[in-house]
């Protein structure tokens, strides 16, 4: 299935959960049929939950041509954003780091989550930089989730960017989280995908103006999904909703000589087979 959040554009003002049809071009309105108030609540009802909608998808009801709507983020409202950095083995290799012997852990804001065609704000850094990631979607959550038991707590799959100021990101004494959580630095989506046969197995990219900048595979996870949620379920409770990104390939703009950042007007879209691509444009900001 794959998990939506949506407003009519009759009706801006109401976030409404959904499934997406591809083949049908519509969205199925879960919040019309089972009362829906949020993404994180729904995914909170776990295999349940999903077993409903799946109920209401088949019921050929409550459908929606999505011309009429507008996508938002799958979860508009994460408690938590947390974020895995050296976790590919191809960019350890291309910034000649060595590979982590446990994840490297640091977060972002929830209030930086954006959406498919949301324009990424350019200001206070001359080093914006561009960061394809697959993101684990935690379903009913759990604390000190053993490795074994990480996939029934995640719903799913998505799509995102992670958008980073690397001038502020590396001139903070060390913390990354203030160039990592400006204002629209989180776009996520196109849906959220419940029903991927192997998240390890996904070729992901990331294109600036159309040319291919980073292109690899998640086979190159140094730590997989799963060891991901147990790993930082270890530290904290996982809850509805929360976002693992999970690192990004190699071919970052930091990593050129010299650097390949993005301007103003740059159109960014990063894709993961099986799962769709999101698309946004670089704004400068002014003050």
């Amino acid at each position: 299935m794959r998990l939506v959040t949506f407003i009519l554009k009759s009706k801006p003002t109401e976030e409404l959960v959904g499934a997406e049809l591809l083949e049908e071009k519509s969205f199925v309105n879960l919040s019309a049929a089972l009362k829906l108030t949020s993404m994180s609540k729904f995914l909170a009802t776990g295999e349940k939950g999903l077993k409903s909608a799946e109920e209401v998808v088949q019921s050929g009801k409550f459908r929606v041509p999505i011309k009429d709507c507008r996508r938002l983020a799958p979860v508009t409202d994460p408690r938590k954003i947390i974020c895995i950095g050296l976790n590919y083995i191809d960019h350890c290799h291309e910034t000649g780091m060595a590979i982590p012997k446990e994840p490297v852990v640091f977060n972002k804001f929830p209030e930086c989550v954006a959406a498919d065609g949301d324009e990424i704000p350019l200001y206070e850094t001359k080093a914006l930089d561009y960061e394809v990631e697959m993101v684990i979607v935690i379903g009913k959550g759990g604390f000190r989730v053993k490795k074994e038991d990480a996939k029934g707590i995640i719903a799913g799959y998505t799509v995102a960017h992670d958008v980073s100021a690397r001038d502020v990101q590396l001139a903070n004494g060390g913390q990354w989280l203030l160039g990592k959580t400006m204002k629209g630095y989180a776009p996520i989506g196109p849906a959220i995908v419940t029903d991927l046969k192997d998240p390890h197995k996904l070729g992901i990219r990331c294109t600036v103006n159309g040319k291919m900048m980073q292109n690899s595979n998640t086979n190159q996870l140094v730590f997989n999904t799963y060891e991901l949620v147990a790993y930082c379920s270890r530290f904290f409770p996982l809850s509805p909703g929360d976002l693992i990104f999970s690192g990004t390939p190699p071919g970052v703009g930091m990593g050129f000589k010299p650097p390949k950042y993005l301007k103003d007007g740059d159109v960014v879209t990063v894709e993961i087979d099986g799962i769709g691509s999101i698309t946004n444009k670089v704004k400068e900001l002014k003050f």
